[in-house]
């Protein structure tokens, strides 16, 4: 039997199988735009999410030569807090509003106000952001009536294609828990979040964990998939749980990094447990625990804008190479990587993007690598938060399409001052979400035992004194530079 993950994410979407061996057998992945029609603003079509995917699991089961009868679970991982939004007929009323748009600052401080901040965090483990899924029915409610009106069914990304696939409204505890209407401790929803944005519990998908079965795929869906049997759909995670999910981050001790189009410090605990200052998330975690999560919404991005926007025609490879030849520290060139403003720790969409520290000796080579250690910084940050509530570190996993960088993971292991680890896949959120598919179809009796079954670590990255001495010496000046920027920037976002 085959199981699949289908990685919902911002750009792309990847279709992932495993089979009753352990085994990845392969994967494929189609893209889709994003739209940015106004600034601050970023949106998709749901219907491109879906084609795509149709178009992906074809294409893989082609590719394998997956017999018909052969596929027994399908499970997500995907792109958080999202709004998507359908009417009485399950059209899309509106194009969807991502989780990197920022148009909401103010319903966060309405929601803020009308709760308080301690109250909201009671109620939901959480302060809002203008990520969060809340803030933009608010937003809907008072900038769109006529659509908020006609509203039947609120879903996240990976749930409208979960809706096309089985026909149900459902959705999991991890990806709800940033939706900031989900009382994340209890895991059910907070009746003073849904009467506050006078919406109906009927409006939202039905609760589930993880890897338990939400429904099986439609005879109509099979027939253009090519498929045949019963399959079933678990509910799979958030991007970031499924992620953790796939590097075996299931358990106390354990933190993964993702370095993607954003950065995530996630670590797994027993309990839950909230931050007093709500600097990181609290959310429910895939395997049935709770776990904490920083989030800095540029990470790898800000290299990709560094090589192909600004210089377009130098290529990754020769940009690394030449960021190698310099020492750590790149002569006290700081890089702020607030491309889309920021979320852990300062919660600040008019945040910007800086280097700070140029001088005539200043180098393309400087500049690279100051990009690669502000991002770093900024994921210690998160980092520094996790030790100062005591929750444990004592192994970490990186995953993304930065951890494909040699020299950004030595750099991740001289900021962090602790040793990397490095897993056998990178498979990150798709494979999370094949083992979800796999425990929901009793391939594997939990989660852990899946984790333990797929992954394991094969080479270590240890942190060099000398680099971890430099950063320790800067990080300070890069901590420093927000405080001293914050007024600026809000005096900018006004101009």
């Amino acid at each position: 039997m085959y199981y699949l993950g289908i990685d919902l994410g911002t750009s792309s979407v990847k279709v992932l199988a495993i089979n009753d061996h352990d085994e990845i057998v392969g994967d494929v992945s189609r893209e889709y735009p994003v739209y940015f029609p106004q600034d601050k603003w970023a949106q998709q079509d749901p219907v491109d999410w879906w084609e795509q995917t149709v178009l992906g699991i074809k294409e893989l089961v082609q590719k394998l030569s997956i017999p018909r009868n052969q596929v027994r679970g399908i499970g997500f991982s995907g792109q958080m807090h999202g709004l998507v939004a359908l009417g009485i007929h399950n059209e899309v009323l509106t194009p969807a509003i991502l989780w990197c748009d920022q148009r909401t600052q103010a319903e966060c401080d309405q929601i803020t106000t009308y709760f308080g901040q301690e109250q909201l965090s009671k109620l939901t483990g959480n302060k809002a952001l203008t990520g969060f899924t809340a803030p933009k029915i608010l937003w809907v409610k008072e900038n769109l009536p006529e659509i908020f009106a006609k509203i039947k069914h609120i879903l996240l990304p990976k749930d409208y294609v979960r809706f096309m696939l089985t026909g149900d409204y459902a959705t999991d505890v991890s990806d709800a828990s940033g939706m900031l209407l989900l009382d994340v401790e209890n895991r059910r929803w907070s009746k003073e979040m849904l009467d506050f944005l006078e919406i109906e519990e009927s409006q939202l998908p039905k609760l589930y964990e993880s890897y338990e079965v939400t429904g099986v795929v439609t005879d109509a869906v099979k027939a253009e998939l090519g498929l045949e049997g019963e399959i079933l759909v678990v509910g799979g995670a958030g991007d970031q749980a499924a992620g953790a999910i796939g590097t075996g981050t299931v358990e106390d001790g354990i933190v993964s990094v993702t370095l993607g189009t954003s950065g995530v410090v996630f670590a797994a605990h027993e309990s839950y447990a909230v931050d007093e200052k709500n600097r990181l998330h609290t959310f429910c975690h895939a395997n049935g625990k709770y776990h904490s999560m920083g989030v800095m919404l540029s990470a790898a991005s800000c290299l990709k804008w560094w090589a192909e926007t600004i210089h377009p025609t130098v290529g990754f490879d020769a940009l690394l190479e030449e960021a190698a030849d310099v020492e750590a520290g790149s002569n006290r060139l700081v890089f702020l990587p607030y491309l889309m403003g920021e979320r852990t720790p300062y919660s600040d969409p008019d945040a910007k993007g800086c280097f700070v520290g140029m001088t005539a000796t200043t180098t393309r080579g400087h500049m690279t690598r100051a990009v690669l250690e502000g991002v770093s910084f900024g994921l210690l940050d998160s980092l520094e938060i996790l030790r100062a509530l005591e929750i444990p570190i004592k192994q970490v996993r990186v995953i993304g399409g930065g951890a494909k960088s040699p020299l950004w993971k030595q750099i991740l292991a001289d900021v962090f001052s602790l040793e990397i680890q490095e897993i056998n896949t990178n498979q990150g959120g798709a494979l999370g979400a094949a083992i979800l598919a796999a425990v929901g179809a009793k391939r594997y009796a939990t989660v852990d035992e899946g984790c333990q079954a797929m992954i394991e670590v094969v080479s270590r990255i240890y942190p060099i004194h000398e680099n971890t001495q430099e950063y320790k010496r800067i990080y300070p000046l890069y901590a420093d530079l927000y405080g001293h920027l914050k007024e600026w920037f809000e005096k900018s976002a006004l101009i």
